[in-house]
């Protein structure tokens, strides 16, 4: 069996929150928000996979954990056979070169003072492309391949709509051929119709470049379209995953159930009763023992608040892992 493009093991991201003057004084402990705990997963070369779960859920701190972006606390990630976690600033910058990301806010992540052409030149600068007309040519060429006209390349991010913003993300993140690109909800702030054509972009793009896709989203239409498969996340922890057919179809986790059953259908047929989840997301600076999701689940035990699950494999299934005791004996 061939080891995957990038394997994800046991991924930690604890932040410590600032004490007020009030906590200093009184000698209380600083708290730690815990964002990621204990990540695991694993994408093949080529594949997408769909990472879904509520806001507040870590999904954006997974994706940008992955590239070191954010320092991970604890944890592994190898990328085409290299321990990522464990590369030294000057290797780690050479290989941001193959490990892109594609932000959500087209409009908070473009610098306003630079022209469309100068932001995208600037991944191929930092990698000490010195062929100015060589490099001119690759970005004239990947601005033209994401829909922007030659008369727009010398403008400023504020002349543009929304689409347009992200297709220059687009742009910028594969303009320097990476093999890895986390999408971190790009088209979760564009109108409908904008989203669909996003959308359509990246999978002619995954399919052309060859690329690899970390998917992140709140929107299970979106994940549905894209991805091969599907990984839901609730507070901090990946709780199923599976084939994407196979988990639209047949969603075994309690919290995976919620989400597919707030899906809006086209015929009567089709639709399943809403399941509404009592209470909020529990804060992630006391999150609960056991199962984290015991606390709004339906059909909780008492186990699940004492003993966190293990994921379990479902039998006659192509990989569909499910953490939830609900699961033991079938699996």
């Amino acid at each position: 069996m061939t080891s995957p493009f990038l394997n994800v093991e046991g991924l930690v991201k604890h932040y410590q929150q600032p004490r007020t003057l009030a906590e200093r004084l009184m000698g209380k402990p600083q708290r730690i928000v815990h964002a990621v705990n204990g990540v695991s997963f694993h994408l093949a070369r080529g594949e997408t996979l769909g990472l879904i779960g509520e806001s507040g859920c870590g999904k954006s701190t997974l994706g940008r954990s992955v590239l070191r972006l954010h320092e991970p606390s604890a944890g592994k990630v190898q990328f085409d056979g290299l321990d990522v976690t464990s590369l030294a600033h000057a290797d780690m910058i050479r290989l941001r070169a193959r490990m892109q990301i594609i932000f959500q806010d087209p409009y908070a992540s473009l610098n306003p003072r630079k022209t469309v052409r100068d932001i995208v030149t600037l991944p191929l600068a930092i990698q000490g492309q010195t062929d100015v007309a060589a490099r001119n040519e690759q970005v004239q060429s990947m601005l033209r391949r994401v829909g922007l006209r030659p008369d727009q390349f010398d403008r400023y991010p504020h002349q543009f709509s929304g689409g347009q913003r992200q297709r220059v993300g687009i742009a910028r993140a594969l303009v320097s051929r990476p093999a890895l690109v986390v999408c971190d909800e790009p088209v979760s702030a564009l109108d409908v119709s904008i989203k669909a054509q996003i959308l359509e972009l990246l999978a002619e793009l995954r399919a052309e470049f060859s690329l690899t896709y970390l998917f992140i989203s709140h929107d299970i239409g979106v994940v549905a379209y894209l991805a091969d498969r599907i990984a839901v996340m609730y507070l901090g922890e990946i709780v199923e995953t599976g084939p994407t057919r196979e988990v639209m179809r047949s969603p075994q986790h309690p919290y995976t159930q919620a989400l597919m059953s707030a899906v809006p259908r086209v015929s009567a047929a089709g639709r399943s009763q809403r399941i509404v989840l009592k209470g909020d997301l529990p804060s992630p600076l006391a999150p609960p023992s056991g199962c984290k999701f015991h606390t709004r689940c339906p059909h909780a035990m008492p186990r699940c608040a004492e003993q966190a699950p293990p994921p379990m494999t479902r039998p006659d299934s192509d990989g569909h892992q499910v953490t939830c005791w609900l699961h033991q004996e079938a699996c």
